[in-house]
């Protein structure tokens, strides 16, 4: 991985993240293809229609099904799925943990059972990079050991001594496949935890950062926290993490916290949220959201945002849209989609451009001001 910052204006960061399958400009977001899709959208739609650099894929579902030995088999995740650009791979560890009826941390990993069949398994931090390796992925994320909040002191602290011990286990690991051939262009980002408490942050933050990664996370956040907790952990946790290497905030979030967290100094984002919300008749636009499913939309013959180029809505109309969803038309899930990613992509490029003029926080207001018109 090749890392430059750009430029900076206060806090805000334009950075370059060059992978072996593409040159990332950054603040980023990456839209979540959890299986190796993004959900009611192609890899034509991704990398033509979007121009999508970079998606995250999910360890825990890939290894599950279809297996990451059946992926490897096809040629990793980027012959596939077709998908020519880089792919960020989270450890599965949150989805372990969430989405088992049975799951438990130890001292060396997570023991979960499959929601799929209730098969048992274990993950070490060692064997989230097998899989990970198997996948092909450019930037592979560690096993953390993740804590439901609120959470007493003491898990806490546990919690913050595993992630750290598990991140030596896997550096060490993950430098010594390399030097076997094994994920040669393969990078490898550490993930900060400590909930909102602030010594914890620190103490995690410090201890993780000095070790040799290529990029760094900020992990526990978004779970129910306020905004502002969110906003002061991450302004606290930040100045603690290099400013030659990656900072990427996962599972966040709103446009809004996405345009708070990069004034805050943070590089890179992911989050269910543009297409989910698609799904569920919420479209984002550059004067807020809209509910297309609401009847005052029935003869509204304007495009969804007059001011976004995306395929959708160069075509379609409000009212189109409208009745697509209310006929339960599988057509909508995709135009509704590429809609909400491209307003996300589209918004990261305007913070760039933003950061690359050095007036953020004049772009900051603008953005807060259309949405009081």
């Amino acid at each position: 991985m090749k890392f430059t910052l750009e430029n900076t204006s206060g806090q805000a960061r334009a950075c370059t993240i060059e992978t072996a399958h593409s040159l990332i400009e950054t603040p980023v977001f990456m839209p979540v293809g959890t299986v190796g899709s993004v959900k009611a959208l192609d890899m034509h739609d991704m990398d033509e229609l979007l121009g999508a650099k970079i998606i995250l894929a999910n360890t825990y579902h890939m290894y599950l099904r279809p297996d990451d030995t059946t992926v490897a088999a096809l040629g990793g995740l980027h012959k596939f799925t077709t998908y020519p650009h880089s792919f960020l791979t989270d450890s599965g560890g949150f989805q372990a943990f969430s989405l088992s009826d049975i799951s438990k941390a130890d001292e060396n990993g997570i023991e979960f059972r499959s929601h799929i069949d209730g098969s048992k398994h274990y993950f070490t931090p060692e064997k989230v990079l097998d899989i990970q390796y198997n996948l092909n992925s450019d930037i592979m994320m560690i096993l953390d050991d993740l804590v439901a909040l609120p959470a007493t002191q003491e898990r806490i602290a546990l919690s913050i001594d595993r992630t750290t011990q598990w991140a030596k286990r896997s550096i060490d690991y993950h430098r010594k496949q390399q030097q076997e051939g094994i994920g040669v262009h393969q990078n490898i980002f550490a993930i900060i935890q400590g909930g909102t408490d602030k010594a914890f942050r620190t103490k995690s933050a410090t201890e993780l950062c000095a070790l040799d990664y290529d990029g760094f996370a900020i992990g526990g956040l978004s779970v129910g926290e306020s905004n502002e907790e969110m906003y002061e952990t991450v302004a606290h946790t930040i100045q603690y993490m290099p400013q030659d290497k990656p900072r990427y905030l996962m599972g966040v979030g709103t446009p809004e916290d996405l345009i708070e967290n990069i004034d805050l100094g943070v590089d890179m984002f992911d989050c269910v949220m543009p297409t989910r919300n698609a799904r569920n008749a919420t479209l984002f636009t550059s004067f807020g959201k809209i509910n297309i499913k609401a009847a005052r939309y029935k003869l509204d013959t304007s495009p969804i945002d007059p001011e976004c180029t995306c395929y959708t809505c160069q075509r379609y109309s409000r009212a189109y849209l409208n009745h697509l969803y209310r006929a339960k038309e599988l057509t909508y899930f995709r135009l509704a989609s590429i809609h909400n990613v491209h307003y996300y992509l589209t918004l990261m490029k305007q913070a760039r451009a933003a950061i690359m003029q050095n007036r953020y926080s004049a772009f900051k207001s603008e953005f807060y001001e259309k949405r009081r018109q």
